[in-house]
């Protein structure tokens, strides 16, 4: 994706601030010029994306066979009663 540019004078900057980091975020820049010269640029992060690596707990994490079984009666009047 091609971040579009916008230009911007220091006083719309300083004025709009919030407004050009939200458009930033969505993959904006913005050129910042001072008496229509260039100074700075303000410009979405290049972060990137994490690597998802399946299996990465494999054998770290254990699920007992009576997981789903029903919670004993005095632990779910409990629950029901809001204690």
């Amino acid at each position: 994706m091609k971040a579009t540019t916008k230009t911007v004078n220091i006083h719309e900057a300083k004025t709009h601030f919030s407004k050009l980091l939200a458009a930033v975020a969505k993959g904006q820049r913005i050129t910042i010029c001072k008496d229509g010269t260039p100074v700075a640029q303000l410009g979405p992060l290049d972060v990137p994306i994490p690597v998802r690596r399946p299996g990465l707990l494999k054998g770290c994490v254990t699920i007992q066979e009576d997981f789903d079984a029903p919670l004993p009666p005095d632990t779910l009047a409990a629950f029901e009663r809001g204690a």
